[in-house]
């Protein structure tokens, strides 16, 4: 009897902790021009809950991993951004039409500063500016940037902020550990990747680690990168920039 109570119960909690786990399912949908309805190719979709990516293709259609109650991010350049809840709905009709909104986008006048040039060499290199950063090479770039992990000051910086409560590398890392979880889990998906490899408005970073843009540039100095990389970098080297940083910050605590 004893014996039977028992397996009775172990029966039980399998079946608790089958129904607990929720198999990922597929939804599917086309993405289309509010003003025009003409499809859009390219559109960028994240689940922001599994940390998968997707696009759209020429007919504006696409596919992606979702649980219900996920979140989908969807974006283009030159379109609002929209965020899509994942219904049960969706999940039982598997398709979907969304529609993104134009918005204007105002191009500021940039300025060319040429360097006045003698056609002297050793008068030439003296005007025009170096760094002193050391350099580094990075995810998805041929040539190296300044700083990073092997300026002198780098370890320093991030080292400090441990020690420092109110440092802004301190609270970010420390405060948000579920979401800089998500930096691990976006190296597995290469759809992912050659979407962040192709962008530079750190919008997709920003969303997945639940930060404002903002916030980006600012932790990116406090790891040491320099001005140009921060300014010119793809959201794909800037995301494992702030990785690297965030693997030296839990190294450093626990020591």
């Amino acid at each position: 009897m004893k014996y039977s109570i028992v397996l009775f119960f172990l029966a039980l909690s399998l079946t608790a902790s089958a129904q607990e786990i929720v198999p990922s399912q597929k939804v599917s949908g086309y993405i289309y021009n509010d003003f025009n309805k003409s499809a859009l190719n390219n559109a960028n979709i994240i689940n922001i809950n599994k940390v998968r990516g997707a696009r759209t293709d020429a007919s504006g259609y696409f596919e992606i991993d979702v649980q219900p109650t996920d979140t989908l991010h969807i974006s283009l350049l030159g379109f609002q951004s929209l965020r899509v809840k994942v219904t049960n709905d969706w999940i039982k009709n598997k398709m979907a039409k969304i529609f993104l909104t134009e918005r204007a986008i105002a191009l500021e006048e940039v300025v060319i500063r040429p360097f006045n040039l003698t056609g002297y060499l050793e008068v030439d290199s003296k005007t025009i500016p170096t760094s002193e950063n050391y350099r580094y090479s990075i995810s998805g770039l041929t040539h190296g940037y300044e700083a990073g992990e092997y300026s002198p000051n780098a370890f320093g910086r991030v080292l400090g902020s441990i020690f420092n409560p109110t440092d802004m590398l301190y609270n970010f890392f420390g405060k948000n550990p579920k979401e800089l979880k998500k930096l691990k889990e976006m190296k597995k998906d290469d759809t992912l990747r050659n979407l962040l490899e192709s962008k530079f408005d750190r919008e997709t970073i920003a969303v997945l680690l639940g930060i404002d843009k903002k916030e980006i540039p600012e932790i990116l100095q406090r790891c040491n990168y320099s001005e140009s990389f921060i300014k010119t970098a793809n959201d794909l080297q800037i995301m494992d920039a702030i990785s690297g940083c965030y693997e030296e910050y839990k190294i450093l605590k626990k020591r």
